[in-house]
């Protein structure tokens, strides 16, 4: 039986136990997709992230949920970076990173602030019925039709695919109880792996959107601050106009409504770019069985 480091780090946030952990295995060589899959289930982090060594970038990722793999992880990818710089395994500057959807460039700040690259953005207005979404999602469809004129329903992608869907008020969307089921169902019916919906209206007045995120699907039910989706919505914010004046740097809240309160900074002029900070909550090994044992993995 053999051990490997396992740690969870909180993204998005500077503080322990807000943001959203990530779980991060930093030397995962020789570790098959079985064996990832069943660390990611024990750690129960929304995704997990397995560094190996890479012959077209400097290291390679792959992101596990406790359910299965996912191509691209904003936060996981903040976390371990934050992480290895911690650590003096990176220094500040730019670093490349392999992952299922392409080498991503990773830009590392003095202070610890990562930024990630997002792909090039991919997005189209969704002929979807407002009625269901806001059944799906739990709110009164009057929550969503008052935005509709200006801001519509949308598939959005830069790496990760979401259905990005404007809320009128703050409070809409933090009295949204969605439904597990229908979210699923609509996730497939504009094939996308969760639902992004935001409001204008902020806890924080420095802050450009407050947001939630629901991917059943991918058997996360709530993510408390999504990088990948951040990067989704930035590339639709801009491609509809949200703002007279794009922002050079935004800060989308997310995470307040599950007791995770983080926030994404999003640039958007150029490039898609995700960041944040990141910060260390546990640090351990795990056990892991020879493949001929019992499938259990031991703190």
């Amino acid at each position: 039986m053999e051990t490997r480091r396992t740690l969870l780090v909180d993204a998005f946030t500077e503080e322990p136990l807000s943001g959203n952990a990530a779980g991060v295995v930093p030397d995962a060589e020789g570790l098959t997709a079985d064996r990832m899959r069943a660390i990611a289930r024990e750690l129960h982090a929304s995704e997990t992230a397995f560094l190996t060594d890479s012959e077209e970038a400097d290291r390679r990722i792959r992101y596990f949920t406790p359910e299965t793999e996912v191509d691209l992880c904003g936060h996981a990818t903040i976390a371990s970076h934050a992480l290895l710089h911690e650590e003096g395994v990176v220094d500040a500057g730019t670093h490349t990173l392999a992952t299922n959807v392409g080498v991503l460039e990773i830009d590392v700040e003095a202070d610890g602030t990562v930024w990630m690259t997002q792909a090039p953005p991919e997005l189209h207005a969704v002929d979807a019925e407002y009625g269901e979404v806001a059944d799906a999602l739990g709110v009164e469809e009057r929550a969503l039709t008052t935005v509709a004129d200006d801001l519509p329903l949308a598939w959005s992608s830069t790496g990760l695919a979401f259905l990005v869907v404007p809320v009128a008020r703050l409070d809409d969307l933090g009295n949204a109880t969605p439904d597990a089921a229908a979210v699923e169902a609509l996730c497939e019916s504009v094939d996308a792996t969760g639902v992004y919906a935001f409001t204008f209206e902020t806890l924080d007045p420095d802050a450009a959107l407050h947001g939630r995120m629901f991917a059943p699907l991918a058997g996360v039910p709530e993510d408390p601050v999504t990088g990948t989706a951040s990067g989704a919505v930035g590339a639709y914010l801009r491609e509809y106009d949200a703002f007279d004046d794009l922002p050079a740097e935004m800060a989308f809240e997310q995470g307040h409504f599950v007791q995770r309160p983080g926030r994404a900074l999003v640039r958007a002029r150029g490039e898609i770019r995700v960041g944040g900070r990141a910060v260390t909550a546990l640090d351990g090994t795990l056990s892991i069985p020879d493949p001929e044992e019992d499938d259990v993995i031991e703190a």
